[in-house]
């Protein structure tokens, strides 16, 4: 039987690569983007609360209801928009599947997708199984300003779709008001969807604000935006995240949706209703997660690493230009098997492979791995 692939160029991400490299050598891992520590007790208390309960059968499509009105109320204070839980809120298998629905729904063989590279790996396999064409601009480092200039000059007549992501992963990057204000006069009077990936919404330092999407009437009236609560909450294997859009979006995303998922873990549905009526549980996060950026920086001080600016995330971007002019594939692996510490290569998220000779490090870790891996860092 011959089998003709969808995505003949798609392989192991690199993410589970280095994970594995990491695991055989022992290294530290820094590399794949997940929390070392404890999702908050009180939320796994309610978790296992509701499993006891029974509440153990599905959950209705979009979600619960009491978790909607309660993000509905998040959205609220945070922006000070009024999202109607009814139909515009639906819960998700996590912020990857809120992406990968929203694409699906509306994006045809010969649509155009412009993505902002270095992007996150699961937005180009998505638009290319589905027919799409990404269209690529490039950001270039230290700082991957976005011209928008250079954005509108590659519009054409069959662009459907452009996705953004801020706080944004890998570069630690945040979009402006600035940024915002220009994507949404480019797109005035089209009908281009915008696709926003805000996954590291409560993780944005140094006092800044968060840009959402939802912020600006021109944007929010086209824009799908996607977010995830195991990013948020450090258990990101729970996989629960949800979708933001206005009703005649919504309802073409549920129709993906409810083929693809159906519905939620309803257990966790239920308890994170619960936990979200404390705001001071993602209120906290910039300041928590500030100090674990902070520490990153501090332990890599006296290192030949340089860092770039990390405005949000949960990762920040090292310069290795002056240690050696290796690729970044090839230095990241001798970073796990010469020294032990385990980091993923900038070039793994363009897809031309642009290489600037740049490695990104998880700092979602504990103190001691975090001054671990730093004492073996000071010494390439």
């Amino acid at each position: 039987m011959q089998v003709y692939s969808k995505l003949p160029n798609v392989g192991t991400t690199i993410f589970s690569v280095m994970s594995a490299l990491a695991n055989e050598h022992g290294a530290i891992n820094l590399s794949q983007g997940f929390p070392n520590f404890e999702s908050p007790q009180r939320l796994t208390d309610l978790v296992c609360d509701y499993l006891q309960k029974g509440y153990n059968q599905y959950a209705p499509m979009p979600g619960l209801p009491e978790l909607r009105e309660a993000i509905a109320g998040k959205i609220n204070l945070m922006y000070g928009v009024e999202v109607d839980p009814g139909s515009e809120i639906t819960i998700t298998a996590g912020g990857t599947q809120a992406l990968y629905c929203a694409i699906a729904a509306f994006v045809r063989p010969g649509d155009e997708v412009i993505l902002l590279e270095p992007a996150y790996d699961c937005y180009r396999p998505a638009v290319e199984v589905n027919g799409g064409i990404p269209v690529i601009y490039e950001l270039k480092a230290p700082d991957y300003k976005v011209n928008w200039d250079h954005v509108e000059a590659l519009l054409t007549p069959a662009t459907r779709m452009i996705i953004i992501n801020t706080p944004n992963n890998p570069t630690g990057t945040t979009l402006q008001t600035t940024d915002l204000l220009a994507l949404q006069h480019l797109t005035l009077g089209t009908d281009i969807l915008v696709l926003s990936d805000e996954v590291y919404e409560h993780l944005i330092y140094d006092g800044a604000s968060h840009q959402s999407v939802l912020r600006f009437p021109g944007l929010r009236s086209r824009s799908l935006a996607a977010y995830s609560f195991g990013k948020t909450f450090h258990n990101t294997g729970w996989k629960i995240g949800y979708c933001v859009a206005p009703p005649e979006l919504m309802v073409e995303f549920r129709k993906v949706h409810q083929y693809n998922t159906f519905a939620v873990h309803r257990p966790t549905q239920h308890a994170l209703a619960d936990y979200l009526q404390d705001a001071a549980t993602y209120q906290s996060l910039p300041d928590f997660y500030q100090q674990k950026r902070d520490l990153l920086l501090e332990v890599m001080e006296g290192s030949r690493f340089r860092a770039l600016p990390c405005r949000g995330t949960y990762f920040c971007n090292f310069d290795y230009s002056g240690i050696s002019d290796e690729p970044d594939r090839v230095f990241a692996h001798q970073l796990i098997t010469e020294h032990g510490v385990a980091a993923i290569p900038v070039s793994a998220f363009y897809t031309s492979g642009r290489d600037e000779r740049i490695i990104r490090l998880c700092f979602a870790k504990t103190e001691e791995t975090l001054r671990a891996a730093g004492e073996r860092l000071r010494k390439v």
